[in-house]
């Protein structure tokens, strides 16, 4: 058995907790906070057996993509606004973090 920690922006986390559903897979979803933009995240918590594995990752891989967003960096208060006016940059955003964990034992009460 193997525990999947899944962490994915929100934007994806509905999607991918519906398509876990469709395939059967069991999910406990938690509401994160994190990352450079300090953005709303999803974290999946998912025990499964060692050949399902794949296709978890699978499900994940094909609806967690990354992709280019316009942000604005903080001000920072200490610089005068006319010498240090910040410009939005464009960042990669979304993707997923996966994680994939021995589970020593396994009880559900």
């Amino acid at each position: 058995m193997k525990l999947i920690l899944a962490i994915v922006q929100d934007k994806d986390g509905g999607r991918l907790s519906n398509e876990f559903v469709d395939a059967g897979i069991r999910a406990t979803k938690l509401s994160t906070t994190g990352g450079f933009l300090k953005a709303g995240n999803t974290t999946f918590i998912i025990g499964v057996e060692e050949e399902r594995v794949d296709d978890v990752l699978d499900l994940i891989h094909k609806n967690c993509q990354s992709r280019e967003q316009f942000m604005t960096p903080p001000v920072s208060l200490d610089v005068s606004m006319e010498t240090n006016m910040p410009y939005p940059v464009e960042v990669q955003v979304g993707g997923a973090t996966v994680f994939v964990l021995p589970v020593d034992q396994f009880q559900q009460f």
